[in-house]
Protein backbone atom coordinates (compact mmCIF):
# COMPACT_ATOMS: atom_id res chain seq x y z
CA UNK A 1 0.00 0.00 0.00
CA UNK A 2 2.57 2.04 1.02
CA UNK A 3 4.34 1.49 -2.41
CA UNK A 4 1.01 2.38 -4.14
CA UNK A 5 0.61 5.75 -2.82
CA UNK A 6 4.15 6.65 -2.89
CA UNK A 7 3.67 6.13 -6.91
CA UNK A 8 0.51 7.77 -6.99
CA UNK A 9 2.15 11.07 -5.38
CA UNK A 10 4.94 10.71 -7.88
CA UNK A 11 2.40 10.12 -10.83
CA UNK A 12 0.72 13.57 -9.56
CA UNK A 13 3.57 15.47 -9.05
CA UNK A 14 4.64 14.73 -12.22
CA UNK A 15 0.92 15.47 -13.93
CA UNK A 16 1.35 18.68 -11.80
CA UNK A 17 5.21 19.94 -13.08
CA UNK A 18 3.83 18.87 -16.62
CA UNK A 19 1.40 21.40 -16.49
CA UNK A 20 3.58 24.25 -14.83
CA UNK A 21 5.73 23.88 -17.58
CA UNK A 22 2.96 24.33 -20.30
CA UNK A 23 4.13 27.93 -22.06
CA UNK A 24 0.34 28.75 -21.17
CA UNK A 25 0.51 27.97 -17.55
CA UNK A 26 1.43 31.05 -15.93
CA UNK A 27 -0.76 33.89 -18.44
CA UNK A 28 -3.87 31.34 -17.37
CA UNK A 29 -2.79 32.34 -13.86
CA UNK A 30 -2.62 35.91 -14.56
CA UNK A 31 -5.67 35.67 -16.42
CA UNK A 32 -8.00 34.42 -14.13
CA UNK A 33 -6.19 37.08 -11.46
CA UNK A 34 -7.00 39.56 -14.03
CA UNK A 35 -10.80 38.71 -14.26
CA UNK A 36 -11.29 38.63 -10.80
CA UNK A 37 -9.79 41.81 -9.76
CA UNK A 38 -11.67 43.69 -12.22
CA UNK A 39 -15.05 42.19 -11.92
CA UNK A 40 -15.08 43.04 -8.01
CA UNK A 41 -13.53 46.86 -9.35
CA UNK A 42 -16.08 47.66 -11.50
CA UNK A 43 -19.02 46.04 -9.64
CA UNK A 44 -19.53 43.32 -12.42
CA UNK A 45 -20.16 46.32 -14.90
CA UNK A 46 -17.37 44.86 -16.88
CA UNK A 47 -19.23 41.90 -17.49
CA UNK A 48 -22.73 43.00 -17.78
CA UNK A 49 -23.88 42.39 -21.48
CA UNK A 50 -23.05 46.12 -22.87
CA UNK A 51 -19.52 45.42 -20.98
CA UNK A 52 -19.21 41.84 -22.31
CA UNK A 53 -19.31 43.21 -25.87
CA UNK A 54 -16.76 45.86 -25.90
CA UNK A 55 -14.40 43.60 -23.91
CA UNK A 56 -14.71 41.08 -26.73
CA UNK A 57 -14.38 43.76 -29.38
CA UNK A 58 -10.58 44.59 -27.83
CA UNK A 59 -9.64 41.33 -26.58
CA UNK A 60 -10.46 40.02 -30.45
CA UNK A 61 -8.10 42.69 -32.10
CA UNK A 62 -5.40 42.03 -29.62
CA UNK A 63 -5.95 38.30 -30.07
CA UNK A 64 -6.19 38.10 -34.19
CA UNK A 65 -2.81 40.28 -34.65
CA UNK A 66 -1.01 38.73 -31.38
CA UNK A 67 -1.87 34.87 -33.06
CA UNK A 68 -0.17 36.63 -36.17
CA UNK A 69 3.27 37.42 -33.76
CA UNK A 70 3.04 34.39 -31.91
CA UNK A 71 3.56 32.05 -34.60
CA UNK A 72 6.43 34.17 -36.35
CA UNK A 73 8.25 34.21 -33.17
CA UNK A 74 8.14 30.47 -32.52
CA UNK A 75 9.93 30.18 -36.34
CA UNK A 76 12.42 32.72 -34.40
CA UNK A 77 11.63 35.52 -35.82
CA UNK A 78 9.78 39.27 -34.95
CA UNK A 79 7.98 41.56 -37.14
CA UNK A 80 7.30 45.02 -36.05
CA UNK A 81 5.75 46.52 -39.22
CA UNK A 82 2.29 44.87 -37.78
CA UNK A 83 1.15 48.30 -36.58
CA UNK A 84 2.09 50.06 -39.85
CA UNK A 85 0.47 47.19 -42.02
CA UNK A 86 -2.41 48.06 -40.13
CA UNK A 87 -2.73 51.52 -40.68
CA UNK A 88 -1.66 50.98 -44.62
CA UNK A 89 -4.43 48.50 -45.34
CA UNK A 90 -6.78 50.09 -43.55
CA UNK A 91 -5.95 53.67 -45.85
CA UNK A 92 -6.13 51.56 -48.55
CA UNK A 93 -9.45 50.15 -48.44
CA UNK A 94 -11.05 52.88 -47.41
CA UNK A 95 -9.51 55.41 -50.03
CA UNK A 96 -10.54 52.80 -52.99
CA UNK A 97 -14.08 52.99 -50.84
CA UNK A 98 -14.17 56.46 -51.47
CA UNK A 99 -12.21 57.88 -54.82
CA UNK A 100 -12.76 54.36 -56.82
CA UNK A 101 -10.26 51.84 -57.89
CA UNK A 102 -6.61 52.90 -58.81
CA UNK A 103 -5.87 52.99 -62.59
CA UNK A 104 -9.61 54.47 -63.24
CA UNK A 105 -10.66 50.84 -63.10
CA UNK A 106 -13.88 52.02 -62.34
CA UNK A 107 -15.83 52.05 -58.69
CA UNK A 108 -14.78 50.07 -55.65
CA UNK A 109 -16.44 47.70 -53.52
CA UNK A 110 -16.27 46.21 -50.00
CA UNK A 111 -14.74 42.92 -51.74
CA UNK A 112 -12.80 44.21 -54.19
CA UNK A 113 -11.39 46.80 -52.30
CA UNK A 114 -10.47 44.01 -49.68
CA UNK A 115 -8.79 41.64 -52.33
CA UNK A 116 -6.61 44.09 -53.61
CA UNK A 117 -5.43 45.63 -50.18
CA UNK A 118 -4.82 42.18 -49.40
CA UNK A 119 -2.53 41.13 -52.50
CA UNK A 120 -0.36 44.28 -51.52
CA UNK A 121 -0.14 43.25 -47.87
CA UNK A 122 0.71 40.04 -49.19
CA UNK A 123 3.44 41.31 -51.06
CA UNK A 124 4.65 43.50 -48.46
CA UNK A 125 4.97 40.54 -46.17
CA UNK A 126 6.68 38.31 -49.09
CA UNK A 127 9.38 41.09 -49.67
CA UNK A 128 10.34 41.34 -45.69
CA UNK A 129 10.47 37.47 -45.72
CA UNK A 130 12.55 37.60 -48.77
CA UNK A 131 14.79 40.05 -47.22
CA UNK A 132 15.22 38.31 -43.59
CA UNK A 133 15.97 34.40 -45.16
CA UNK A 134 18.31 36.17 -48.02
CA UNK A 135 20.27 39.13 -46.33
CA UNK A 136 20.65 37.21 -43.40
CA UNK A 137 19.37 40.42 -41.75
CA UNK A 138 17.93 40.49 -38.17
CA UNK A 139 14.11 40.68 -38.87
CA UNK A 140 13.71 43.48 -35.90
CA UNK A 141 16.15 45.30 -37.87
CA UNK A 142 14.14 44.84 -41.53
CA UNK A 143 10.61 45.24 -39.73
CA UNK A 144 11.94 47.99 -37.96
CA UNK A 145 12.62 49.57 -41.38
CA UNK A 146 9.33 49.07 -42.92
CA UNK A 147 7.75 50.17 -39.82
CA UNK A 148 9.08 53.57 -40.28
CA UNK A 149 8.32 53.02 -44.84
CA UNK A 150 4.55 52.08 -44.40
CA UNK A 151 3.45 54.14 -41.75
CA UNK A 152 5.52 57.20 -44.07
CA UNK A 153 3.79 55.41 -47.25
CA UNK A 154 0.23 55.77 -45.71
CA UNK A 155 0.74 59.17 -44.30
CA UNK A 156 2.12 60.75 -47.84
CA UNK A 157 -0.91 58.67 -49.87
CA UNK A 158 -3.43 59.92 -47.60
CA UNK A 159 -2.54 63.56 -47.83
CA UNK A 160 -1.82 63.70 -51.82
CA UNK A 161 -5.10 61.36 -52.78
CA UNK A 162 -6.86 62.57 -49.70
CA UNK A 163 -5.55 66.13 -48.43
CA UNK A 164 -5.90 64.56 -44.62
CA UNK A 165 -4.60 62.11 -42.91
CA UNK A 166 -8.32 60.61 -42.18
CA UNK A 167 -11.31 59.17 -43.93
CA UNK A 168 -14.57 60.00 -42.35
CA UNK A 169 -18.61 59.53 -43.18
CA UNK A 170 -17.76 56.61 -45.48
CA UNK A 171 -21.13 54.91 -46.62
CA UNK A 172 -22.19 52.38 -43.71
CA UNK A 173 -21.51 49.27 -46.64
CA UNK A 174 -22.61 46.83 -43.99
CA UNK A 175 -26.35 47.89 -44.81
CA UNK A 176 -26.00 47.16 -48.55
CA UNK A 177 -22.98 44.27 -48.60
CA UNK A 178 -22.63 41.10 -46.80
CA UNK A 179 -18.81 41.29 -47.29
CA UNK A 180 -18.81 44.08 -45.46
CA UNK A 181 -20.59 42.53 -42.57
CA UNK A 182 -18.51 39.65 -42.59
CA UNK A 183 -16.04 42.47 -41.02
CA UNK A 184 -18.16 45.14 -39.26
CA UNK A 185 -21.37 43.39 -38.57
CA UNK A 186 -22.35 41.66 -35.63
CA UNK A 187 -22.08 37.50 -34.68
CA UNK A 188 -23.21 35.18 -32.26
CA UNK A 189 -26.45 37.35 -31.16
CA UNK A 190 -28.55 33.92 -30.52
CA UNK A 191 -26.22 34.65 -26.98
CA UNK A 192 -27.60 37.33 -26.29
CA UNK A 193 -31.05 36.61 -27.05
CA UNK A 194 -30.91 33.67 -25.44
CA UNK A 195 -29.48 36.04 -22.14
CA UNK A 196 -32.61 38.19 -22.46
CA UNK A 197 -34.99 35.86 -22.40
CA UNK A 198 -33.11 34.43 -19.00
CA UNK A 199 -32.46 37.78 -17.68
CA UNK A 200 -34.21 41.01 -19.62
CA UNK A 201 -32.60 43.51 -16.66
CA UNK A 202 -28.99 42.90 -17.66
CA UNK A 203 -29.39 43.52 -21.41
CA UNK A 204 -31.78 46.90 -20.68
CA UNK A 205 -31.03 50.37 -20.03
CA UNK A 206 -32.62 53.45 -19.32
CA UNK A 207 -36.59 53.63 -18.97
CA UNK A 208 -37.63 51.34 -22.12
CA UNK A 209 -38.11 48.36 -20.05
CA UNK A 210 -38.09 45.19 -21.73
CA UNK A 211 -36.42 46.81 -25.16
CA UNK A 212 -32.88 44.50 -26.27
CA UNK A 213 -29.87 47.32 -26.65
CA UNK A 214 -26.73 44.28 -27.19
CA UNK A 215 -27.71 42.21 -30.21
CA UNK A 216 -24.64 40.45 -30.64
CA UNK A 217 -20.53 40.80 -30.81
CA UNK A 218 -18.68 42.10 -33.15
CA UNK A 219 -17.64 40.33 -35.69
CA UNK A 220 -13.44 40.60 -35.60
CA UNK A 221 -14.74 38.17 -32.12
CA UNK A 222 -15.67 35.19 -35.11
CA UNK A 223 -12.31 36.49 -37.08
CA UNK A 224 -9.91 35.79 -33.96
CA UNK A 225 -11.71 32.45 -33.27
CA UNK A 226 -11.01 31.37 -36.89
CA UNK A 227 -7.70 32.52 -37.09
CA UNK A 228 -6.92 31.16 -33.58
CA UNK A 229 -8.44 27.72 -34.50
CA UNK A 230 -6.25 27.67 -37.65
CA UNK A 231 -3.29 28.29 -36.07
CA UNK A 232 -3.90 26.16 -33.09
CA UNK A 233 -4.63 22.88 -35.58
CA UNK A 234 -1.59 23.95 -37.62
CA UNK A 235 1.14 23.81 -34.87
CA UNK A 236 -0.59 20.58 -32.94
CA UNK A 237 -1.61 18.57 -36.19
CA UNK A 238 0.35 19.43 -38.45
CA UNK A 239 3.52 19.10 -40.57
CA UNK A 240 3.89 22.22 -41.00
CA UNK A 241 3.75 23.16 -37.47
CA UNK A 242 6.35 20.84 -36.78
CA UNK A 243 8.51 22.81 -39.16
CA UNK A 244 7.62 25.96 -37.19
CA UNK A 245 8.81 24.36 -33.90
CA UNK A 246 11.80 23.09 -35.65
CA UNK A 247 12.94 26.04 -37.25
CA UNK A 248 12.66 28.28 -34.44
CA UNK A 249 14.57 25.82 -31.96
CA UNK A 250 17.66 25.39 -34.80
CA UNK A 251 17.00 26.34 -38.12
CA UNK A 252 20.34 24.76 -39.59
CA UNK A 253 19.06 21.13 -37.46
CA UNK A 254 16.15 21.49 -39.04
CA UNK A 255 17.27 22.55 -42.42
CA UNK A 256 19.93 19.49 -42.55
CA UNK A 257 16.10 17.12 -41.56
CA UNK A 258 14.62 18.84 -44.73
CA UNK A 259 12.32 21.23 -43.27
CA UNK A 260 12.12 24.45 -45.54
CA UNK A 261 13.21 26.95 -43.32
CA UNK A 262 13.20 29.71 -45.70
CA UNK A 263 10.05 28.94 -47.17
CA UNK A 264 8.24 28.61 -43.33
CA UNK A 265 9.76 32.11 -42.16
CA UNK A 266 8.58 34.09 -45.62
CA UNK A 267 5.19 32.32 -45.06
CA UNK A 268 4.68 33.30 -41.62
CA UNK A 269 5.80 36.95 -42.45
CA UNK A 270 2.86 36.80 -44.76
CA UNK A 271 0.48 35.55 -41.91
CA UNK A 272 1.49 38.65 -39.80
CA UNK A 273 0.43 40.74 -42.82
CA UNK A 274 -2.47 38.80 -43.14
CA UNK A 275 -3.29 39.26 -39.70
CA UNK A 276 -3.20 43.06 -39.84
CA UNK A 277 -5.22 43.04 -43.05
CA UNK A 278 -7.93 41.41 -40.98
CA UNK A 279 -7.94 43.39 -38.12
CA UNK A 280 -7.65 46.64 -40.17
CA UNK A 281 -10.79 45.78 -42.15
CA UNK A 282 -12.40 44.81 -39.36
CA UNK A 283 -11.86 48.52 -38.13
CA UNK A 284 -12.81 50.11 -41.35
CA UNK A 285 -16.19 48.34 -42.11
CA UNK A 286 -17.40 48.86 -38.35
CA UNK A 287 -16.49 52.64 -38.00
CA UNK A 288 -16.68 53.47 -41.94
CA UNK A 289 -13.49 55.63 -41.01
CA UNK A 290 -9.67 54.90 -41.82
CA UNK A 291 -6.77 57.42 -39.97
CA UNK A 292 -2.91 57.16 -40.57
CA UNK A 293 -2.41 56.32 -37.51
CA UNK A 294 -4.30 53.64 -36.77
CA UNK A 295 -2.30 50.57 -35.78
CA UNK A 296 0.28 52.41 -33.78
CA UNK A 297 2.06 50.30 -31.46
CA UNK A 298 0.03 47.54 -31.92
CA UNK A 299 3.43 45.37 -33.24
CA UNK A 300 4.61 46.19 -29.44
CA UNK A 301 1.66 44.73 -27.83
CA UNK A 302 1.19 41.87 -30.04
CA UNK A 303 4.54 40.99 -29.10
CA UNK A 304 3.97 41.40 -25.21
CA UNK A 305 0.88 39.31 -25.28
CA UNK A 306 2.48 36.57 -27.57
CA UNK A 307 5.71 36.83 -24.45
CA UNK A 308 3.16 37.05 -21.58
CA UNK A 309 1.11 33.73 -23.31
CA UNK A 310 4.62 31.66 -22.96
CA UNK A 311 6.20 32.23 -26.36
CA UNK A 312 9.61 32.45 -26.10
CA UNK A 313 11.87 35.59 -27.67
CA UNK A 314 14.43 32.67 -28.65
CA UNK A 315 11.50 30.68 -31.10
CA UNK A 316 10.97 27.12 -30.73
CA UNK A 317 8.19 27.14 -28.07
CA UNK A 318 4.97 28.74 -27.95
CA UNK A 319 1.41 28.26 -27.55
CA UNK A 320 -1.71 29.73 -29.20
CA UNK A 321 -4.12 28.77 -26.09
CA UNK A 322 -1.12 30.62 -24.14
CA UNK A 323 -1.85 33.80 -26.78
CA UNK A 324 -5.22 33.60 -26.10
CA UNK A 325 -5.28 33.98 -22.43
CA UNK A 326 -2.84 36.72 -22.98
CA UNK A 327 -5.25 38.70 -24.95
CA UNK A 328 -8.15 37.93 -22.63
CA UNK A 329 -6.11 39.28 -19.90
CA UNK A 330 -4.55 42.36 -22.33
CA UNK A 331 -7.85 43.25 -23.54
CA UNK A 332 -9.73 43.87 -19.73
CA UNK A 333 -6.39 45.95 -18.69
CA UNK A 334 -7.20 48.38 -21.93
CA UNK A 335 -11.06 48.72 -21.51
CA UNK A 336 -11.08 48.92 -17.34
CA UNK A 337 -10.73 52.55 -17.59
CA UNK A 338 -14.04 52.59 -18.58
CA UNK A 339 -15.46 50.72 -15.97
CA UNK A 340 -13.12 51.70 -13.14
CA UNK A 341 -13.19 55.95 -13.09
CA UNK A 342 -10.54 55.54 -10.54
CA UNK A 343 -8.02 53.67 -12.55
CA UNK A 344 -5.96 55.91 -15.03
CA UNK A 345 -5.63 54.95 -18.39
CA UNK A 346 -1.70 55.34 -18.71
CA UNK A 347 -2.25 52.21 -15.70
CA UNK A 348 -2.48 49.60 -18.57
CA UNK A 349 1.40 50.70 -19.85
CA UNK A 350 2.27 50.51 -16.62
CA UNK A 351 0.57 46.83 -16.70
CA UNK A 352 2.11 45.94 -19.63
CA UNK A 353 5.60 46.53 -18.35
CA UNK A 354 5.68 44.93 -14.94
CA UNK A 355 3.90 41.67 -16.52
CA UNK A 356 6.05 41.54 -19.68
CA UNK A 357 9.44 41.96 -17.57
CA UNK A 358 7.58 39.25 -14.90
CA UNK A 359 6.52 36.63 -18.18
CA UNK A 360 10.29 37.19 -19.26
CA UNK A 361 12.30 35.90 -16.36
CA UNK A 362 9.40 33.31 -16.10
CA UNK A 363 9.66 32.03 -19.89
CA UNK A 364 13.64 32.19 -19.46
CA UNK A 365 13.42 29.56 -16.27
CA UNK A 366 11.33 27.45 -18.91
CA UNK A 367 13.95 27.74 -21.50
CA UNK A 368 16.78 26.72 -18.99
CA UNK A 369 14.59 23.58 -18.05
CA UNK A 370 13.75 22.72 -21.71
CA UNK A 371 17.48 22.69 -22.26
CA UNK A 372 19.02 21.35 -19.51
CA UNK A 373 20.40 25.28 -18.72
CA UNK A 374 22.07 25.86 -21.74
Amino acid sequence: MTGRSEADRLKQESTLMRMVRRPEAGAFIVMIVVIVAITLASDFKAFNALGLKNNMAIIAQFGIIATGAALLMIAGEFDLSIGSMIGFAGMSMAMMLKWGLPFGLGEATPLSAFLITLAMTLTFGWIIGTIVVRSGLSSFIVTLAFLFFLRGLTEVCFRLINQSTQISGLPDFKETSWFADLFGGEVFGWFYDLWFLLGGNAVTRGSRAGEQLVTGFDARLLWWIIIAGLAYFILSRTQIGNWIFATGDNKEAARANGVPVNQVKIGLFMTTAFCATIFAACQVFDTNTADAAKGNLKELEAIAIAVVGGTLMTGGFGSVIGVVFGAVTFGLVANAVFYIPWIDGSFYRVFVGVVLLAAVFANERIRKRITGGI
